[in-house]
């Protein structure tokens, strides 16, 4: 069989969740899916290195300046056709070809509307609807957002497959103290820090973390050497959030570094008191696994997915109350034993989710939409 496959948000420049979800699981799948043939479409050419390519795998890169997915991918789709095409991080094109399957990865837009521009809430609505309809099967991340488009859009359960993805490739602890010095010193964080990882914008929820930062500073003299430390890069609404982590007291001790290359990453966490992830709704949420796999102790919302990842292994709090927060932070960074049982179920918790089972879950969903 020849599985199309959209990598083009696999190749951006500086990649995020969706687009490292995109990248990990067309590794998986070349791999997983040695009886099949793969053509691999591009909007740019990748990195070296980045995928496999012989006489299984085709590269098709195809540069387009605008609306390449509808006229650049739909107009190669139709005119050359896989047997299935498969879009792991974005919409199906408008043309397609008979057999298509595509992942729904959230819809964090309609639980959360005032965290997304108008424009996106209207698109990612439509993308949702269409990729529900047009595909044969539908990929999601989570039983949550399984059960989100049953009652939300009627998607039947059945056309739906839960494919758990995983962390990040290569994730582990890193021990050298020269590697985590020279990283605290690049990204100024301090010999003691909490972490975040993750796009700035009101769905991650920062004002909460912020707030309770802040209090947890102001309450708990062990907090006094201690930095807010936020990776990533600038999304939509970004303002509101660095407007308030300004007029905090704690203001000098938030750090935002903006983007870090995934080679980073792995150190960043290593050297954290603890990561939080507070949002108010994720699709998956692939930075608990990262950081639990680097032996850091997770705190993150109760709601969505977020269960579903991390298990037992993290401390939950209610998304809306900064107090618990506050509590949170301080029983992390300041229980010894709490924080060895953290680590210890963390690793237990990383192990339940592989690329590989991802992959041959995908790799079934796109031989049952062929039929």
């Amino acid at each position: 069989m020849l599985i199309g496959v959209d990598a083009s948000r696999a190749v951006v420049p500086q990649r995020t969740g969706t687009e490292n979800y995109s990248l990990y699981l067309i590794r998986a799948l070349l791999q997983e899916g040695a009886v099949h043939r793969f053509r691999l479409y591009f909007n740019r050419a990748p990195e070296p290195g980045l995928f496999l390519r012989d006489e299984r795998v085709e590269w098709r890169v195809m540069p387009f300046p605008r609306l390449w997915t509808h006229i650049r991918l739909a107009w190669e789709v139709t005119r050359r056709p896989p047997d299935v095409l498969f879009v792991p991080a974005h919409v199906l094109p408008l043309a397609h070809p008979r057999h298509c399957v595509a992942t729904v990865h959230d819809l964090g837009y309609l639980h959360y509307p005032e965290a997304h521009t108008p424009f996106a809430r209207r698109y990612l609505d439509w993308a949702t609807r269409f990729n529900a309809r047009v595909a044969q099967r539908v990929i999601v991340d989570s039983k949550a957002t399984r059960d989100d488009l049953a009652a939300c859009y009627g998607v039947d359960p059945a056309k739906m497959v839960v494919a758990y993805p995983a962390g990040a490739e290569g994730m582990q602890p890193v021990t050298d103290e020269a590697v985590l010095e020279q990283t605290r010193r690049r990204y100024g964080t301090g010999p003691r820090y909490i972490l975040y990882v993750g796009t700035i914008q009101p769905r991650k929820n920062l004002e909460t973390l912020l707030r309770a930062f802040a209090a947890w500073v102001a309450e708990q003299p062990m907090a006094a050497d201690v930095r807010l430390v936020i990776v990533g890069k600038q999304g939509w609404l970004y303002e509101q959030i660095l407007a308030l982590a300004r007029s905090l007291e704690v203001a000098g001790r938030v750090v935002f570094t903006g983007y870090a290359p995934a080679e980073d990453l792995p150190a960043l966490l290593s050297g954290a008191l603890a990561y939080v992830l507070p949002s108010w709704y994720e699709g998956f949420g692939l930075p608990v696994l990262e950081a639990m796999a680097c032996d850091t102790p997770v705190i993150c919302s109760n709601v969505s997915s977020l269960p579903e990842v991390a298990g037992d292994a993290a401390l939950l709090f209610d998304p809306a109350d900064a107090r618990a927060l506050t509590r949170a932070l301080d029983q992390v960074c300041s229980d010894q034993e709490l924080r060895l049982r953290m680590i210890e179920r963390g690793r237990r918790q990383v192990q339940a989710f592989s690329w590989q089972r991802c992959a041959q879950q995908v790799l079934g969903a796109l031989v049952a939409a062929v039929g």
